[in-house]
């Protein structure tokens, strides 16, 4: 993944995502539906590091966007005046 655009897409949305199973009950109720309700004490330990490492994955991709920008400028500019 050398893109940076394809990095923040996948930050962001593994961020909305796992928020969205830490935030709302959805992960507990499909865990629930499946049988599998016993896991559900252990959710905490699993979805808070996950988000943090979505969060940072998104950082790092506006970082290295912003660098990449500030570097090289746009193909479509260099060749007008």
């Amino acid at each position: 993944m050398q893109n940076p655009k394809t990095l923040m897409r996948v930050g962001v949305v593994g961020a909305v995502l796992v928020a969205l199973c830490c935030f709302t009950p959805i992960l507990v109720i499909l865990l629930g539906v499946v049988g599998l309700s016993a896991l559900t004490g252990y959710l905490d330990y699993v979805l808070m590091p996950a988000l943090l490492v979505f969060i940072g994955l998104t950082i790092y991709a506006v970082r290295r966007k912003r660098k990449a920008d500030a570097c090289c400028p746009p193909t479509g500019i260099r060749g007008k005046k």
